[in-house]
C-alpha cells in the first residue's frame, strides 16, 4: 500500500494533482502573506487565515514574518543596492534562477525583520509550532504525498511544491517582473504586468498594477485583465469570510471646474498614476517638429509631479501651485496642453 499510495491515478492524474496543490500554494501566498498580511488590504476570517498558516507551513517553510520584512522592504528599497531582490541591480538570472538564495539571505538579517516585520501573527501557534519547527511541516507534507501518491509518484509531487514558490514566486515574480513586460502606470521602479491574465501565479503576475496601488486587494486594472486571486476573494467576502479594505481608485469625472479647488487638488493626488498615462498621451500628440512645445511640456510634467508627492509646502501653497500651472498650461496655445488642463479640472 505504501508503495503503491491510496490512489492509483494515471500519469496525467498525478500532473492534476501536483497543479491543484501548487495552486493551494500560490493562493495561500498570494492572498494571506502578499495581500494581507504584507499590505493590510484584506481581513480574514480566523478560519480562513488559520488554513493558509497551516499550508503554507506544511508546503513552503516560509514564516510569515519573514516573507512579509522581505517583502515590504522590497517596497521600500525598490531598484535600489537595499533591494533584496531587484533584477536591475543584480541582473536577471541571478534573480530568476537563484531568487531562493537572495530570499534566505535577506530573511536572516536581524535588522530587515525587526524593522518590516511588524504585526503579523504572533500567537502560540507561530511560536511553538509554526516558527519553531519548519521541517516538521514539510516533513509531513512529503510522507502524506509518499503515503497517498506511492513512492516516485509521491516524490515527484513534493518536490514539484517545494520547488513551486522558490522559482514562480523568488524567481519569475521578483526577477522577470521588474525586467520584462507590459507596464500600465509610470511607477519609479521597473515592474512590469507579465501577462494580463494572472492565473498561473494567482493574479501576481500583475506585478506593474501591484507597484502602482501597493494596498490594494485588486490586482487588475483594466477590463482586459484578470486577477483570479481576487476572485476568490470576492467568493470569500460573499461567504462573509474576508472583508476587502482597500482596491485601486477609479477615476471618475466631472464637468470641468471654472475654479481649481482643494478638491481638485486631492482628486488628482488620488489618481496621479491615471493623470500621468493621460499627460504622456497629450505629450504624444505634439509633433516632432515643434520643439519648443515638446521642452514646455517636459517641463510642466516635472511641475504636475508635485501636486501628489511629499511637499514640505502647505497645501495652500501647492493649491496656489496649481492654480498657476492650470493657468500657464491654458494661456500656452498647445492644444493637447490646454485639453490636459480641461481634463484635469474634471477628475472627482
Amino acid at each position: 500500500m505504501l508503495f503503491s499510495g491510496v490512489f492509483d491515478l494515471p500519469w496525467w492524474g498525478y500532473v492534476i494533482v501536483a497543479l491543484l496543490l501548487t495552486h493551494i500554494t500560490i493562493v495561500s501566498v498570494t492572498l494571506f502573506l502578499h495581500r494581507c498580511q504584507s499590505h493590510r488590504a484584506i481581513e480574514f476570517h480566523p478560519l480562513v487565515s488559520h488554513f493558509f498558516r497551516f499550508w503554507l507551513w506544511l508546503t513552503t517553510g516560509m514564516r510569515t514574518r519573514e516573507w512579509v520584512a522581505v517583502h515590504r522592504k522590497h517596497h521600500a528599497k525598490r531598484e535600489t543596492v537595499d533591494d533584496p531582490h531587484s533584477p536591475q541591480i543584480l541582473g536577471l538570472n541571478r534573480v530568476l534562477w537563484g531568487g531562493v538564495f537572495l530570499y534566505v539571505k535577506e530573511s536572516a538579517k536581524r535588522e530587515t525583520i525587526e524593522r518590516y516585520g511588524d504585526g503579523t501573527p504572533d500567537d502560540w501557534l507561530e511560536r511553538n509550532v509554526y516558527s519553531k519547527h519548519v521541517v516538521l511541516g514539510l516533513t509531513m507534507m512529503a510522507i502524506t504525498d509518499l503515503i497517498l501518491f506511492g513512492l516516485l509518484p509521491g516524490a515527484l509531487i513534493f518536490i514539484t511544491q517545494i520547488a513551486w514558490i522558490p522559482f514562480w514566486a523568488a524567481g519569475v515574480i521578483n526577477g522577470v517582473a521588474h525586467f520584462w513586460g507590459y507596464r500600465n502606470w509610470p511607477t519609479d521602479d521597473a515592474s512590469t504586468n507579465i501577462a494580463p491574465w494572472g492565473i498561473f501565479i494567482g493574479g501576481e503576475e500583475l506585478h506593474n498594477n501591484h507597484h502602482a496601488y501597493t494596498t490594494s486587494a485588486k490586482f487588475s486594472n483594466h477590463w482586459y485583465e484578470i486577477d483570479i486571486g481576487w476572485n476568490y476573494l470576492c467568493v470569500l467576502r460573499a461567504l462573509g469570510l474576508a472583508k476587502i479594505k482597500r482596491i485601486a481608485p477609479t477615476p471618475h469625472f466631472v464637468a470641468p471646474r471654472p475654479v481649481v479647488d482643494a478638491q481638485m487638488l486631492e482628486a488628482i493626488a488620488l489618481h496621479h498614476y491615471d493623470v500621468l498615462v493621460s499627460y504622456a498621451r497629450s505629450s504624444a500628440q505634439v509633433g516632432a517638429n515643434e520643439a519648443a512645445a515638446r521642452q514646455t511640456m517636459a517641463e510642466m510634467r516635472g511641475e504636475l509631479s508635485t501636486f501628489w508627492e511629499r511637499s514640505l509646502i502647505s497645501r495652500d501653497q501647492l493649491l496656489a501651485k496649481l492654480q498657476d500651472w492650470c493657468r500657464r498650461a491654458e494661456a500656452s496655445n498647445i492644444a493637447p496642453l490646454v485639453e490636459f488642463s480641461q481634463r484635469l479640472r474634471s477628475y472627482a
